[in-house]
């Protein structure tokens, strides 16, 4: 994304992380403002993802890694069955919806990283067949892990947002004032 994340101060790893992290959430957040909600399902090339099944999923995930670093199970559970639901809207869902709920995560994300005793803490990961059996992950590991998932998708939304309506990254980020 074209903004600046700045220097932490000389060792505040957390802060820098969550900068980070923060300036990806931004690109994501930037790529819906001035659309409709029929703007923002919709799916502008041959994939089928959208800015706000984007919106969506990374919020999901979010909270899904935080709650396993916290021992608990993610609010929503995904399987085969119901995975295509994590990048559509469904029900009532809006993309303001979406965007207020991420916004809440994001703050217990901010939170749980804070109040770690230690970046270097772990956790296990789930028993799936892409992680290693009795695998675990340390802290500082799930929010680097959230880096690059956030920015992935936020690379995703620059071209969905320009196939939509032209709008370049810069233009959003002089329309947001950040």
């Amino acid at each position: 994304m074209v903004t600046h994340v700045p220097a932490e101060e000389y060792g505040d790893e957390r802060r820098a992380l969550l900068s980070f992290l923060e300036e990806q959430r931004g690109g994501i957040r930037r790529a819906v403002l001035g659309l409709t909600d029929e703007q923002a399902v919709s799916r502008p090339s041959a994939s089928e993802l959208s800015l706000a099944g984007l919106v969506k999923h990374v919020a999901e995930t979010e909270q899904g890694w935080i709650a396993r670093a916290k021992g608990e199970e993610p609010a929503v559970q995904r399987d085969p069955s119901n995975w295509h639901e994590c990048f559509a809207l469904v029900d009532d869902e809006t993309v303001e919806s979406q965007l207020a709920y991420w916004e809440k995560v994001a703050a217990e994300t901010e939170a749980f990283a804070r109040s770690a005793p230690s970046l270097d803490d772990t956790f296990p990961l789930p028993d799936q067949p892409w992680f290693p059996p009795e695998g675990r992950a340390s802290v500082r590991w799930v929010l680097l892990h959230l880096i690059r998932e956030t920015a992935r998708h936020a690379g995703h939304a620059d071209i969905i947002r320009e196939s939509l309506d032209g709008k370049t990254a810069f233009e959003l980020v002089a329309l947001a004032g950040k």
